[in-house]
């Protein structure tokens, strides 16, 4: 155990020196216990950032399902509607048609009528001449 210069043995040094490496030693692994703690917290918080992105994400997706279905449903819905609209449209002008007809024959009956009358006034008249003929030619 030699003295040193300034009064300090070697034995010192060497515990001074010890005490420091320890201490060193023991603030790198709080530093290490730091940075993995801190790791670890950044990779919980970018996991939970994640969930809830997914989750938002997720969201979004099912509410575009939703309104797909829905749109599906109206589709089928209106197709079904115009289908018996068309059906029904069918049938008015079907109805429409009979009628024109029907007003076509009344006109042909109409015409037929003052026909029939035309050709009986004629007959009425020749009747009627025919037999003011026989009158006077009786009476003479």
């Amino acid at each position: 155990n030699a003295l040193l210069k300034n009064g300090r043995t070697v034995s010192s040094y060497i515990q001074m020196l010890s005490r420091l490496l320890k201490e060193h030693q023991a603030k790198q692994n709080e530093r290490k216990e730091l940075q993995e703690r801190r790791r670890r917290e950044a990779i919980a918080a970018a996991t939970s950032l994640t969930e809830a992105l997914v989750d938002h994400l997720n969201v979004g997706v099912a509410q575009a399902y939703v309104n797909q279905r829905k749109l599906d449903h109206e589709v089928k819905t209106l197709q079904v509607q115009a289908g018996q609209f068309a059906k029904q449209t069918a049938q008015w002008i079907t109805m429409v048609e009979g009628f024109n007809q029907a007003l076509k024959e009344i006109g042909d009956v109409e015409n037929w009528a003052r026909s029939i009358e035309m050709d009986m006034r004629t007959i009425a008249t020749a009747l009627e001449y025919v037999h003011k003929g026989h009158l006077q030619a009786a009476s003479s």
